[in-house]
């Protein structure tokens, strides 16, 4: 067993998480309230990515055109979940200088550690299967661009994001806000088009006992909850949070960088639960009372959104392309975290 003193140690055996963004972004020591949040914000963008990434959209969009604003409820509850956990792994990586990684290593024995990372190192690829894919389906509808290629192109454009990296993380945490804020724009676009019903978007909220007893509710609300609760998340935000510079051995400082790595990651989740809850209502107003057995591929929904035999008057080019413009956005996004979630595991198997 491990001696639980190695546990708390600052210095990991292998060297820090990350190391090449460890501890590289200034934070000001005498800076107010907003100056020190601005200052600490990014790694709950990075994290925030998981949980809207295109894996999401399908099972959203097909809860929303099959149980209207039922399963609202089933994302709120979700989102909760999700930022209890992300807040527990931020302190882990703050407190103990440690990732859930390199933690998880160091309470097991060789045999036990190597199979976890097997284990870690697959799921995360299960995981980018759905995001790589997503981009490629976007770079295919808007410039017709084969899907093999657009794996490759994909591929190219994450190593060359990650590339940026080495000239400050600041610029991969700026990069990836921006796509956010892109396809939250676009999707609350196309909701305001698709002109929701105010009172029963608001009633989804209320869980009700429908989910659990309707079979087809059941399966889909387990669907959202694992496409929304993403694990490998949870080694990501618990190494990225060291990448600001606070005192490592000082406790009110390590207080303070659990603040606002907290409220960091609260106001980014919030926006992807803003995201996740857009697609269901998107699917609800569009789709629902329709025959939804051709809506459960992308190619399918961006057909659906110029055709007005299924949308009505609102369908048109220009919202299809933003619909694949979104999915590029995302698909991006969650590739980006997800290779350097694959690094953070690789790098502890190492201890």
């Amino acid at each position: 067993m491990t001696d639980k003193k190695k546990i708390i140690k600052h210095t990991p055996p292998n060297g820090s998480s990350l190391g090449e963004i460890n501890n590289s972004v200034s934070i000001p020591k005498n800076g107010g309230f907003w100056r020190k949040l601005i200052a600490y914000s990014g790694p709950g963008a990075l994290v925030a990515v998981g949980y809207m990434d295109p894996g999401n959209w399908i099972t959203s969009i097909q809860g929303g055109s099959q149980y209207g604003y039922l399963l609202l409820s089933v994302i709120l509850m979700s989102s909760l979940i999700a930022m209890l956990l992300q807040s527990m792994c931020a302190k882990l990586g703050i407190v103990t200088g440690l990732d859930l990684a390199q933690a998880t290593r160091l309470k097991t024995g060789k045999k036990g550690g190597f199979a976890l990372w097997i284990v870690a190192e697959l799921a995360i690829m299960a995981t980018d299967i759905a995001e790589v894919i997503g981009s490629a389906v976007a770079l295919n509808l808007l410039f017709g661009i084969p899907l093999i290629l657009g794996v490759i192109i994909t591929v190219l454009d994450v190593f060359l994001l990650l590339v940026l990296a080495k000239f400050g993380f600041r610029k991969i945490e700026a990069i990836v806000v921006t796509l956010i804020i892109t396809v939250l724009v676009i999707f609350l676009y196309e909701v305001i088009l698709s002109d929701p019903n105010m009172s029963d978007m608001l009633g989804g909220f209320i869980p009700q006992k429908q989910v659990i007893t309707d079979k087809g509710a059941l399966f889909l609300a387990l669907g959202i909850i694992g496409a929304t609760v993403m694990p490998h998340n949870l080694y990501l935000h618990s190494s990225i949070v060291q990448a600001r510079k606070y005192d490592r051995n000082d406790k009110k400082s390590l207080k303070e960088a659990i603040k606002f790595s907290t409220i960091d990651s609260n106001i980014q989740l919030t926006a992807a639960f803003v995201v996740n809850c857009l697609l269901l209502i998107l699917g609800a107003a569009l789709f629902f009372g329709q025959d939804t057995s051709n809506l459960g591929q992308f190619t399918q929904l961006y057909d659906a959104l110029q055709n007005n035999a299924i949308v009505g008057a609102i369908a048109s080019p220009v919202l299809s392309v933003l619909f694949a413009i979104a999915l590029l956005a995302s698909g991006q996004n969650a590739t980006i975290t997800g290779t350097l979630t694959g690094q953070i595991v690789m790098e502890a198997s190492s201890i």
